[in-house]
């Protein structure tokens, strides 16, 4: 008996819970989905493409050094501003200074040598001469074998002599080859800049590159009288930009501030093109997109990192929807009207519109997306009222579903169900 009371006692919290449930399911019915609903307006819509990337100067120059020699005087420090020509730093010039008196030596020695084949040409010419007014007096003192020698004699100091003045050539050329290794000891600005990178120090020594050694790259110089912004953007972004587009820049270091640009350059291929990645996984296909900034008194440094809102599309008094109230549903599920009117498409992209406390799937054509909005071509009016949330009980509405608006703590009334009082929640 005690087991058939317990039994009946815990069929009845069941049926008791159960009537419960279903009584709450069928109120919730009645006063329909809770949803919140935002009036149709125009406003001014701005569509970006949001890249990040760094900051460059337009202009720079990495110099290196031709010479291996030690750092003997180093005259500027990192930061410093220059002008074109002025003198950076020295190498020690010892080795290339005695290069250079030694290429003098051959130089005056091959000089040398020219001036004496000249006088050795005058002297075989003389006696070719004195042998021609002899045998044109006595053909017996001159025979014709002398004569011919002397103008041999005339014609190979002719060849000597040439070959003294190549050679002369030749040591001037060394001279030169020396004289120019022995300025690149100096470094000079090449531009007026900054001196943005510095990688030696006074008494260190500078190589030269090989094939497998890049060498030292002793320092930057950079021109920050005008700033890019180098970023990279999606393939399926880069198309929207165009050359002119205007931008907003955020710099991490100056979180403060906004600064302002235009775009400059679009790259014409991809940073890493599909043919030099490696693995099997194809990476992100990016392109590179460069920003000039606007003249600006921050005082800003190369490699920041920056991030550029590219507007590629505006609009002046569109017609807008809430982002997320725009969904798609399937051709089947919209009414006969919504799905005679569009496309072939098997989705139908729009919004529900409220009308006397149901909803409608109403088909739209959307144009340019701002930061919050869709513009909306066709499908709406200013003063329709559609739902606008959550996303949610968006996915989940049907056409001809009941709805119970939600007002947020401290929105106003609004057209078609919304109440005054904050936290007030309306039912239909």
């Amino acid at each position: 008996m005690a087991n058939r009371s317990k039994l009946i006692i815990g069929l009845v919290i069941i049926i008791v819970l159960g009537s419960a449930t279903a009584l709450a399911v069928i109120r919730g019915r009645q006063g329909g989905i809770e949803v919140r609903t935002e009036m149709i307006e125009t406003r001014d819509l701005v569509q970006f493409v949001t890249a990040s990337g760094n900051i460059r100067a337009r202009r720079t120059v990495d110099i290196s050094s031709d010479v291996s020699a030690r750092v003997s005087q180093l005259l500027i420090e990192e930061g410093d501003d220059v002008v074109a020509g002025q003198t950076l730093l020295r190498l020690e010039p010892d080795q290339y200074q005695a290069a250079f008196s030694r290429a003098e030596a051959q130089l005056a020695q091959s000089q040398a040598q020219e001036g004496q084949q000249r006088a050795n040409l005058t002297q075989a010419t003389r006696d070719q001469d004195r042998l021609v007014q002899l045998r044109a007096r006595d053909s017996i003192l001159v025979s014709r074998q002398q004569l011919d020698d002397a103008r041999t004699r005339v014609e190979v100091q002719t060849q000597l002599l040439e070959a003294a003045r190549y050679g002369v050539s030749q040591a001037q050329a060394g001279v030169d080859e020396a004289e120019d290794r022995l300025s690149k000891t100096i470094f000079s600005a090449p531009m007026p800049g900054k001196v943005t990178r510095l990688n030696v120090e006074e008494g260190e020594t500078v190589i030269i590159g090989t094939m497998n050694n890049p060498g030292s790259l002793v320092l930057t110089i950079s021109d920050l009288s005008l700033i890019e912004v180098v970023v990279q953007v999606d393939e399926t972004e880069v198309s929207m930009i165009s050359l002119g587009d205007r931008a907003s820049i955020r710099i991490d270091a100056f979180p403060d501030q906004e600064f302002s640009g235009q775009v400059t350059e679009i790259g014409n291929s991809a940073i890493t093109p599909p043919s030099q990645q490696q693995g099997n996984q194809q990476a992100a296909i990016d392109f590179e997109v460069v920003l000039t900034l606007d003249e600006t008194d921050v005082p800003l440094r190369p490699d920041l990192s920056a991030t550029a809102d590219i507007i590629v599309e505006s609009r002046a008094d569109a017609v807008s929807v809430p982002i997320i109230a725009l969904t798609v549903r399937d051709v089947a599920e919209v009414s006969d009207s919504v799905s005679q009117s569009g496309s072939d498409d098997d989705d139908v992209e729009g919004v529900f519109l409220v009308q006397d406390g149901l909803v409608y799937f109403q088909r739209v054509q959307a144009g340019i997306a701002g930061q919050e909005y869709f513009e909306v071509l066709s499908g709406l009016s200013t003063g329709d009222v559609v739902v606008s949330g959550p996303y949610q009980r968006i996915r989940e509405l049907r056409d001809g579903d009941a709805i119970s608006v939600i007002v947020e703590e401290g929105e106003e009334g609004q057209k078609d169900g919304s109440g005054s009082q904050g936290g007030i929640r309306i039912r239909f």
